[in-house]
């Protein structure tokens, strides 16, 4: 009993609390950013994963003070337990990106998951104003730089094509209009379904002037097309 009571009124308990609520409140701003971005891994996934990341680092730094004092002969490396954490947390970063076609989703949702357990690992070795600077980058990155990342991505998306066909579908029909327009295509991937439809992914070749909305148009118009869908313009059912 007196061990347990020596647990949290031990000289470093009120340290402890600090730095897990501070890891919360950190690591939960860059996951309320992913939330209302409505990503898959939101608030709670990163607040669990800072204060995990906190915890490690608390255990790193105070959790052998006892051997240590105790053992003249124990000694501790207290990088090594937060050495594990970064390069554990990769396969919950994996988790979140997923590959649709030729359209990848996730990756910055991944990075903020690996860089929360960063910040968790430097709130807990209590380098607050660096994981208080670090909070600010991360969130102004994740906000302002979205607009930018459109403006210079606007041009790639307007060369990704994504095309619902049924199995009984002339693939030759919808090549002709690209023929007829003039366009080289730089990729194109086949997918089957369990709905008896098929996917068509194809990326055109860079820097080709075309109407891109008469060629929507006129490929929607193919029989058996069900859905054509571009970045850059509505859906076409």
């Amino acid at each position: 009993m007196q061990y347990i009571q020596d647990q949290f009124i031990g000289d470093h308990f009120d340290t402890m609390v600090y730095r897990v609520l501070l890891a919360t409140v950190l690591c939960g701003l860059i996951g309320f950013e992913r939330e209302l971005k409505n990503h898959h891994a939101g608030f709670r996934t990163h607040i669990l994963v800072g204060v995990g990341a906190c915890v490690m680092m608390l255990l790193s730094v105070y959790g052998f003070d006892s051997y240590i004092d105790n053992h003249d002969t124990v000694r501790f490396d207290p990088a090594r337990i937060p050495s594990y954490v970064i390069s554990g947390i990769g396969f919950l970063g994996a988790g979140t990106i997923l590959v649709h076609g030729m359209t990848i989703r996730g990756l910055t949702t991944a990075a903020s998951i690996w860089t929360v357990a960063g910040l968790g690992l430097v709130i807990g070795a209590g380098m607050y104003a660096l994981g208080i600077l670090a909070t600010a980058v991360v969130l102004l990155s994740l906000i302002f730089l979205n607009s930018f990342e459109k403006l210079f991505s606007r041009h790639k998306d307007a060369n990704h094509l994504h095309i619902l066909v049924g199995y009984e579908a002339y693939l030759g029909h919808v090549f002709d209009l690209f023929d007829e327009f003039e366009l080289a295509i730089k990729r194109m991937e086949i997918k089957n379904d369990d709905f008896e439809q098929r996917h068509v992914y194809i990326e055109l070749e860079k820097h080709q002037t075309f109407d891109r909305h008469d060629l929507l148009d006129r490929v929607s118009k193919l029989e058996d097309i069900t859905y054509i869908y571009n970045k850059n313009d509505m859906n076409i059912n």
